[in-house]
């Protein structure tokens, strides 16, 4: 029977390719989503993984959600905690609002994600906590503070995961994208993509697949002794 895998924000840009490389190297994936059920109902048919809507902000409907995952696929010993928004402006005219919507689903929502889910790793000797970083959590970003502070809090997660898991099998370890070819970045104006690539000597964006690539590696038994670890993936753009 193979593994279950949950991937939060799994069915579009980055968590999408995650997804299906997890499918791909033969885990049963779930994935989640917050709202855009056309987008959903067009990846289950495409793949073939199933998807499931909750709002990883809210804690019990990720506890409620991930108890229907497990009773339908068996227990979620994979998780990626992708799920992010960005609410972007420099801080002086950054509100409240905009503050408390990026720390409620980016750094909370992976509290809310994993927790249900760790006393079912403990108990079993074996887990893999995957959480999808930021280049910005590493060296900051212009009018990102919120995006930052929830990133930057992200890594801190996963070696305090990795230290509480390390006995019980359990990895923890996080992923900091550069810049990514998603939908999103190549929606953005042309000359603005052109000025981002210019700071990346690989002299390219990365693709959604070398991310999933990654993932799948972290995943996987050989990864067993690489715990509080955090890549970065972005074409040597920033050094730790």
């Amino acid at each position: 029977m193979s593994r279950v895998a949950l991937v939060t924000g799994g069915s579009r840009g980055i968590g999408a390719s995650i997804s299906n490389a997890l499918k791909d190297a033969g885990y049963t994936v779930a994935a989640t989503y917050a709202g855009n059920d056309e987008a959903a109902a067009k990846f289950t048919d495409e793949t073939g993984i199933k998807t499931y809507k909750w709002n990883v902000a809210d804690y019990n409907a990720c506890k409620e959600g991930i108890a229907g995952v497990e009773a339908d696929l068996g227990p979620i010993e994979i998780v990626v905690a992708n799920a992010g928004i960005t609410r972007d402006a420099p801080f002086h005219r950054m509100t409240p609002e905009q503050w408390q919507e990026v720390i409620d689903t980016n750094l909370t929502g992976v509290f809310n994600t994993v927790h249900p889910i760790w006393p079912g790793m403990r108990e079993r000797k074996f887990g893999r906590v995957i959480v999808i970083s930021s280049i910005n959590g590493q060296k900051g970003q212009f009018a990102q503070v919120n995006y930052a502070a929830t990133k930057a809090g992200d890594l801190g997660i996963v070696k305090s995961l990795a230290q509480e898991g390390a006995r019980a099998g359990i990895t923890a370890n996080a992923i900091c994208p550069g810049y990514i070819a998603t939908d999103m970045v190549m929606a953005v104006p042309e000359k603005v993509r052109e000025s981002i690539i210019a700071q990346i000597p690989a002299g390219r964006l990365g693709e959604p697949e070398e991310i999933a690539r990654c993932v799948v590696f972290l995943a996987s038994d050989d990864s067993g002794f690489i715990n509080g670890s955090t890549i970065s993936a972005n074409g040597a753009q920033f050094f730790v």
